[in-house]
Parts: C-alpha cells; structure tokens; sequence
C-alpha cells in the first residue's frame, strides 16, 4: 500500500509542479482554488471517453507503411481524440463560468484540464515502473500542458474577444468571431501533440525529433501567456 501511495505521489508531481507555474502566472487576479481542483477532476475523467475513443479508431488503422500508420496513430488516435475531449470539457464545463473573465484564465482552465489528464496517464504507464514516470515528468506532462495551454489561449481570446450572452439561458455562447479562434486552437494543439507523438510512433532515430517539438510548443505557449497578460492588463485598464 505505501509502495502504491508513493507511486502516485510521484505521478502527482510533476503536475503539481506545473500547476504552480500555471497559477503563478495568473497571480494578478486568481482563480478559485476549487474550480481549478475541479478543472483537474475534469482532465482525469475525460481520459475515460479518450480512451474507448482510441480504441475504437486504433481498430480502423492502416495496415500499410509504418509511416502512415504512425501518422494515423499520432495525429487522429492520440492528437484529434484527447485534445478534442480535453476541449469538449473546457468548452462544455469551464468557458461558461462566471470567473473565466481573462484570456489568461484560458490558457490556465486547460492547463488544469491537461494535467489531470496527464496524471491519469501517468499513473496508467508507470505504476509499475518508476523509471517511466521520470522520463514522463520530462516529457509527456510537460506536451500535454504546453499544448493544451496553447488551445486554452485561443478558447480565452474566443470567449473575451468573440462571445455574446444568452439572456434567455443567461449563459455565455461564443459568436461567429469566437468559434473560429477556439477551433484554431484546438487545431494548433492537435498539430503539435500529434507531430511530438508522430515522431515517438516511428520507432527510430526520428523519435528525437519530439523533443524539438515539444521545445517549440513551450516557446510557443510562453509566448502566448505573455501576450495573454498583456491583453488582460489593457482589459483592466479600460474597465
């Protein structure tokens, strides 16, 4: 029991330690401490419907070139399904929210949602075997909060930028200008998690190639949460 207790602290960590850089970004005006809890909760279930998701399309692969179905298995089975669960879940269950008032708090919901999920990864690859949650805390947890973070930007923009209110359900609808910008980033979260997995899948010396994409993807998520603050700052201002 001890021995499992530690194995799951240890695929708790990484997490955690990400879901700290997270919330110190966000520190001018933070988030509910429950919400973001159950933001998580959420990633963790939604690796529930990715998964029966995945093993109904791995039955539908190509049997051809190891190439093609690297890139079937990359970009549809792993990219499309747990990147659109994770935005079906900030779409259907956090964009709505009253306190989802800053581009920022996109780019933080869908980290909340990533790391949840990569938690439930985590300990599904490597309760039995340790050496596997280390090389992950490096590496998977890390993607799968860059990208999703990268979606979150978009879905924040969306809601800010592209959103109107529903007097008669008095909730929060993205518009005509909103949706496109939050499928971009569903679609940008897509390319990146399935070109890092894409290179993984070949099973060769292409498999190092993932570590360029998932460098590029944290650039690109630093990026996006710099300019995320500096909207939310103009926001403020003209409040």
């Amino acid at each position: 029991m001890v021995d499992l207790a530690f194995s799951i602290l240890l695929a708790a960590l990484p997490a955690l330690l990400l879901l700290a850089w997270f919330r110190h970004q966000d520190r001018a005006r933070p988030e509910p401490v429950g919400l973001l809890g159950r933001s998580v909760l959420y990633g963790f279930v939604a690796t529930v419907p990715a998964a029966g998701l995945e093993l109904i399309l791995l039955r539908f692969g190509p049997s051809g070139p190891r190439l093609l179905a690297a890139a079937f298995d990359a970009f549809l089975v792993a990219g499309l399904v747990e990147e659109g669960v994770k935005y079906f879940f900030v779409r259907r269950y956090l964009l709505r929210r009253p306190e989802f008032d800053e581009r920022m708090d996109g780019i933080l919901y869908a980290a909340c949602v990533s790391l949840g999920f990569a938690f439930a990864e985590n300990i599904l690859y490597g309760y039995a075997d340790r050496t596997v949650l280390f090389f992950r805390a490096f590496t998977a947890v890390p993607m799968h909060a860059a990208v999703t973070g990268i979606m979150g930007y978009w879905i924040g923009r969306a809601k800010l930028e592209g959103s109107r209110v529903d007097s008669r359900l008095a909730r929060t609808e993205l518009d005509g200008a909103g949706r496109p910008r939050a499928l971009r980033g569903l679609w940008e979260a897509v390319l990146f998690h399935g070109a890092y997995d894409f290179f993984l899948f070949t099973r060769s010396a292409w498999a190092l190639m993932a570590v360029p994409v998932l460098l590029a993807a944290i650039i690109r998520l630093i990026f996006l949460v710099a300019d995320a603050k500096r909207r939310d700052r103009g926001l403020s201002e003209t409040a």
